[in-house]
């Protein structure tokens, strides 16, 4: 074993790689297109190379439904303007509830969605059920006035009647757009109020961490904010309570049960749904996907890169505010049960999601680094605890994983188990680094570049390198990538988030390096990069040091150099009981040893927490600019950050 070439933790057996739809893709590509790739390799260079067959033959092989059949694959490759499938009309909604890919569809008593919320209340849905439900509420959404292109949102969390409600929008061509139940009214008006919904459906309150809150306040804030809404739905879901002139979910239901189950064809291009930037410094940017795009980008990531299709169980640990809960629900798409969670990972402890694989016979389980590094920390032995003899791959992102979390899930899930560790991100809903079904895992590495994603790592002067640390970019336009911003009608907004700097690729923002057997690292955003006397080094490097040790549960790294040397500065959360003299001596040496002496941290600073996005994201460039003195209300909005009051030691110190 050496430096290139580290240790294997998983490698897929010969049978698994006979039988998984990536191989059967290659069969029918050598058969129906005449096109010979032997391996992953060879079909990633075929699918970034001839994007336009690729992506045809996507659809083709995974029996995409269309209503007009397109008459261009691709119109230009230019980014932005590339535009896809020109002519195709279809409907995501219609693929999610046939329940099966290359024309198979779904009987009505096969399952389809299993429910668990932490209180013990759940259930399951067959597609029968869903489909009968998905009808009615699209029958209310038409009485309520609902029509193509119009918006509806949602205040709910991960459970059926958010699937529910959003299938019906999709199926009459409506936009859709999704809030969790614990943002606060700013953050969900900043987000509404911009793209003018018609409905808003919400839930009276919702269940988190042992409580149950009301949120028909917040929900009553809302309607006198947000002028464009016609009707609000209450869905009755935790605790009791109505909310006076607003329509009862389950009456609607059941006025308009027996309702035919109709999907309206839209084109390719269509907005299906709206996501949300952080909204750290401004208005979150509404980022909006279209039907079609969405469609082939997750038929592709769900059947070929995971692997996942009829008879086996998806989870995500996912709110309806992250993108991974859109993610998630396509697994429908491929004829998978999709397994939804509401509640808290760590409620009553963090067996909790464990317990969950268990009893519902999990087969591909969906979490993030941090929870992962969590049950590290907690020395949880869940194979050992729990039967996870279903489980044969577990998800990560949110964040790099780090290399104790890799051993952790090899050691304690099982070696027999795959680790699909992945990036990507809001902006086209989905990874374009991860996992293949036949390509093998190494310690710390993602293992591949994903098929269509055509991602190089560029040196500073914007040539593609290998084995080099440079700016993540996307080459070649991906269909999942945003059709526009909203509100942002000359594009403006849109090119100045990706192409300003490299004009016609993509900068994605992440510092990535690609290794030579085609397998990837992250290093952290490339806008909090540590530059200390020239040395660059990724965020994620620290912190994979870091918090590798058990007396630290969190941190942050702040360079505070711009053009002249400035502090290096840690800020730590201690474990219960740890004292921060008995830790810093080592944490010292371990840094030194494994970056450099110039990334040792002029300071270690405690804080009570890391400042995080909504999404959980470590805020490192809001910090950044309060550190050099940017004011806080114009570093970063409070209203994006999960715990706002995080942010006073940072403000503290840059005035002292």
């Amino acid at each position: 074993m050496t430096a290139d070439a580290p240790e294997v933790l998983w490698r897929p057996a010969p049978d698994q790689v006979a039988d998984s739809k990536i191989e059967a893709f290659r069969r029918w590509l050598r058969a129906e297109r005449g096109v010979e790739v032997a391996d992953y390799r060879e079909l990633w260079e075929y699918s970034t190379e001839s994007i336009a067959e690729f992506w045809d033959s996507v659809t083709e092989f995974l029996g995409v439904r269309w209503h007009e059949r397109p008459t261009e694959v691709l119109s230009g490759t230019e980014m932005p303007g590339a535009r896809w499938f020109a002519g195709g009309t279809l409907n995501y909604a219609e693929h999610a509830l046939a329940g099966g890919v290359a024309g198979a569809a779904k009987g009505d008593s096969e399952l389809a969605v299993i429910f668990h919320r932490e209180d013990g209340a759940g259930g399951a849905l067959t597609y029968g059920d869903l489909r009968a439900q998905v009808a009615a509420a699209r029958a209310a959404l038409r009485e309520l006035g609902v029509t193509k292109g119009d918006r509806v949102v949602a205040l709910a969390p991960n459970c059926p009647q958010t699937l529910v409600a959003f299938l019906a929008a999709a199926s009459l061509g409506a936009v859709w757009s999704s809030c969790s139940p614990d943002f606060g009214v700013r953050a969900v008006s900043d987000r509404f109020t911009q793209i003018e919904p018609k409905v808003l459906i919400a839930v009276n309150g919702y269940v988190y961490n042992g409580r149950t809150f009301d949120v028909r306040s917040t929900v009553d804030q809302l309607r006198g904010q947000i002028p464009s809404l016609a009707a609000t739905v209450l869905v009755n879901y935790a605790g009791e309570g109505a909310l006076e002139g607003a329509h009862d979910w389950d009456e609607l239901l059941r006025a308009h049960e027996g309702a035919a189950l109709e999907f309206d064809a839209v084109e390719f291009d269509h907005p299906l749904w709206v996501l949300y930037s952080s909204g750290t410094t401004g208005l979150p940017k509404g980022i909006v996907q279209g039907h079609g795009g969405i469609t082939v980008e997750h038929l592709k990531a769900l059947a070929l890169q995971s692997d996942l299709g009829p008879g086996e169980r998806f989870f995500w640990f996912t709110t309806t505010g992250w993108m991974m809960w859109n993610f998630l629900v396509s697994g429908l798409l491929v004829g998978s049960t999709i397994v939804l969670f509401d509640g808290s990972p760590g409620y009553p402890d963090l067996s909790v999601l464990w317990q969950l694989a268990e009893e519902h016979k999990v087969t591909y389980f969906g979490t993030s680094a941090p929870f992962v590094q969590s049950c590290l920390k907690a020395h949880l032995k869940p194979a050992q605890d729990y039967d996870l003899s279903a489980l044969r791959a577990i998800g990560s992102t949110g964040a790099p994983l780090s290399d104790d979390g890799f051993r952790w899930i090899a050691d304690e899930i099982g070696s027999g188990v795959q680790i699909c560790s992945v990036s990507g991100g809001t902006d086209l809903c989905t990874a374009f680094v991860g996992a293949a079904p036949d390509v093998p895992v190494w310690l710390g590495e993602l293992s591949c570049r994903c098929l269509g994603a055509a991602v190089e790592a560029y040196d500073e002067h914007g040539q593609p390198v290998v084995e080099q640390v440079g700016e993540l970019m996307i080459t070649k336009p991906m269909p999942s990538m945003p059709v526009f911003f909203w509100n942002d009608e000359d594009g403006s907004k849109l090119r100045e988030a990706y192409f300003e700097e490299y004009p016609g690729k993509w900068r994605h923002g992440d510092w990535i390096r690609i290794t030579g057997r085609g397998s990837a690292v992250i290093y952290g955003r490339s806008d909090s990069t540590l530059n200390r006397g020239g040395v660059r080094m990724g965020t994620a490097e620290f912190y994979r040091v870091v918090e590798g040790f058990e007396q630290i549960a969190d941190s942050l790294v702040i360079d505070t150099s711009a053009n002249e040397e400035g502090e290096l500065l840690c800020f730590l959360v201690l474990a219960p009981g740890a004292r921060l003299e008995d830790v810093e001596p080592t944490l010292r040496k371990e840094l030194r040893a494994a970056l450099s002496p110039r990334h040792v941290p002029d300071r270690f600073i405690l804080v009570d927490e890391v400042p995080r996005t909504l999404n959980g994201k470590k805020c490192e460039v809001p910090v950044k600019k309060i550190l050099r003195g940017v004011a806080p209300d114009k570093a970063v909005s409070r209203d994006a950050l999960a715990n706002p009051e995080s942010l006073a030691p940072f403000v503290a110190l840059a005035e002292g």
